[in-house]
């Protein structure tokens, strides 16, 4: 079981910048693919962006692309996503996901990932 804990998420202004962690408990992530999903009120949940773990090739909603930016520190076992140029409609609680240990994952689909975190809120005030 891979527990991961996301960290980072607050209240910013809009046009302003977070930076979000993942980090799984007891190892690293260095050899899962690692996803962040997003939920908003009343909707459903969205991906936002995925980085695989072999050639660390990335994969962004057209809703984030140029704003978000998704990183691997290897070097502190951890998944962190940059978050700048934030709107209203970024708010969402953000969660962290890990595919198969040395697996991949094709696209955003939910299903495709194992493990998930609790989530961090983001709130994005106009």
């Amino acid at each position: 079981q891979v527990q991961l804990v996301e960290s980072g998420g607050g209240l910013v202004q809009a046009g302003g910048s977070l930076r979000l962690s993942c980090a799984a408990a007891g190892r690293s992530l260095s050899t899962y693919p690692v996803g962040w999903f997003r939920q908003a009120p009343g909707k459903d949940r969205e991906f936002v962006v995925a980085i695989q773990w072999k050639n660390a090739n990335t994969n962004y909603a057209d809703s984030v692309k140029g704003r978000f930016t998704i990183s691997r520190d290897n070097a502190k076992s951890t998944v962190n996503l940059q978050m700048n140029s934030l709107k209203p409609e970024d708010t969402a609680v953000y969660y962290c996901a890990a595919g198969p240990f040395l697996g991949t994952v094709i696209d955003g689909t939910p299903s495709q990932y194992k493990y998930w975190g609790q989530g961090t809120q983001v709130t994005v005030s106009s």
